[in-house]
């Protein structure tokens, strides 16, 4: 759930400076120990379709062609595509924040917020039906133990051959991405700063990247989720648009922006 409160967006001044003092980091996510996230997806069974498309998001994420790295293998399934790239962006998120945790705390993120403009609440529809306000740290908990209850379930994300995917799974996979860009904008907008202290901006940036040109190639995220970052996505692709047009032949074969 988004509420939109108000205020201004300055998507140009993220970095801020770096507060001196820090609360201890929340012991209910990461147990007092700050290296400790959640576990990684199970790792997808070799010898399945799944393993394989896998392989291959590896291999073309590797040419540093990311608007390449979201498309469709010729003759794929669609929804093992999008299963494999959830899995994928869940883990990236995941090791994303567990670097900033001791910075993102009850006292320093008492409001779960992409920015003054915006602000989260936390409802999954069947534990917490009613949409309640949690600080940063306790709404990202909320979703990620979500998002793993729904990555871990047979049913929804199969990973045994001959196994076919719900009907609802698009529909499901679509929530969790649009939560998921919830907590990139949370690191964007409220820790940017540290990110740049610990040298991590260059990681962020290309998995935000490679989040938007997924989203978009499938139209998995309304616009209306997305205007917390929606600056720094034009940008994104204008700067695409600019490269592709100063080096046309490095573009061949890539589906329009």
């Amino acid at each position: 759930y988004q509420r939109r409160v108000h205020g201004s967006l300055h998507l140009r001044n993220l970095v801020r400076l770096c507060r001196t003092a820090h609360a201890p980091a929340m012991s209910f996510l990461f147990s007092g120990n700050n290296s400790k996230t959640f576990k990684p997806k199970k790792n997808i069974p070799e010898g399945t379709n799944q393993y394989a498309l896998k392989k291959y998001a590896e291999a073309t994420l590797g040419s540093g062609n990311l608007r390449l790295a979201v498309v469709l293998p010729k003759g794929e399934d669609l929804d093992e595509w999008l299963a494999v790239n959830t899995v994928d962006f869940f883990n990236q998120i995941n090791m994303l924040f567990g670097t900033i945790t001791e910075f993102c705390t009850v006292q320093e993120c008492p409001v779960m917020c992409a920015g003054p403009k915006y602000e989260y609440l936390w409802a999954d529809g069947n534990t917490v039906k009613k949409p309640i306000k949690c600080s940063a740290p306790e709404y990202i908990d909320y979703l990620m133990t979500w998002v793993q209850s729904q990555l871990d379930d047979e049913t929804l994300f199969p990973s045994k051959i001959g196994v076919p995917f719900p009907r609802n799974f698009q529909s499901v996979t679509k929530t969790i991405l649009k939560r998921l860009f919830r907590v990139y904008a949370h690191i964007y907008h409220s820790h940017f700063a540290v990110v740049v202290n610990l040298g991590e901006e260059a990681h962020l940036n290309t998995s935000f990247k490679h989040f938007i040109y997924f989203i978009q190639e499938f139209d998995l995220v309304e616009k209306r989720e997305l205007a917390p970052m929606q600056e720094l996505i034009d940008r994104l692709c204008a700067k695409e648009s600019a490269g592709a047009a100063a080096a046309p032949a490095s573009a061949e074969g890539l589906p329009p922006s």
